[in-house]
């Protein structure tokens, strides 16, 4: 599996909502990319999307097996229990994060196979922690449009 790319990701808010960021992590082939970002008013939901998101957008290539791992269970279990491809189906009616979760399928469409894998946060998982690291320490002064405007 030498064409497999890992992207690990986290997401963060002091306050629900309150200043956020987010962290990614992306290895191939022994190389390694670190991307973080914050906004001044989010939700930590919005921000583990974000760095998800984020990550795929980072990869340029579209023939690459990508395995994307996440401790948000909200991440995963939306998309891998195919609740998202509901949502959209429902023009995604009554959903929490819309425009997120329609740029992550126009992302992820555009890449050829993209699995999402939940891990326990805070359990000691070298990249896990580091992506949280990012998410905690990014600056947190991009406005978070959507969310600010709502």
């Amino acid at each position: 599996m030498l064409d497999l790319v890992e992207v690990w990701t986290d997401g963060s808010s002091r306050g629900n909502p309150g200043p956020g960021g987010w962290g990614v992590v992306l290895t191939w082939k022994g190389k390694r990319k670190e991307l973080s970002g914050g906004f001044r008013k989010t939700t930590n939901n919005r921000m583990e999307l974000t760095a998800v998101i984020e990550g795929l957008k980072a990869i340029t290539r579209q023939d690459l097996d990508i395995v994307v791992y996440t401790d948000s269970k909200y991440v995963c279990d939306s998309v891998m229990k195919r609740w998202v491809y509901n949502w959209e189906r429902d023009g995604f009616s009554g959903k929490k994060n819309p425009d997120l979760w329609k740029e992550y399928l126009s992302v992820s469409r555009r890449l050829k196979s993209v699995k999402i894998n939940w891990v326990k946060g805070h359990a000691g998982t070298e990249l896990n922690e580091r992506c949280d690291q990012l998410a905690t320490s990014a600056p947190c002064t991009a406005a978070d449009v959507v969310y600010e405007s709502l």
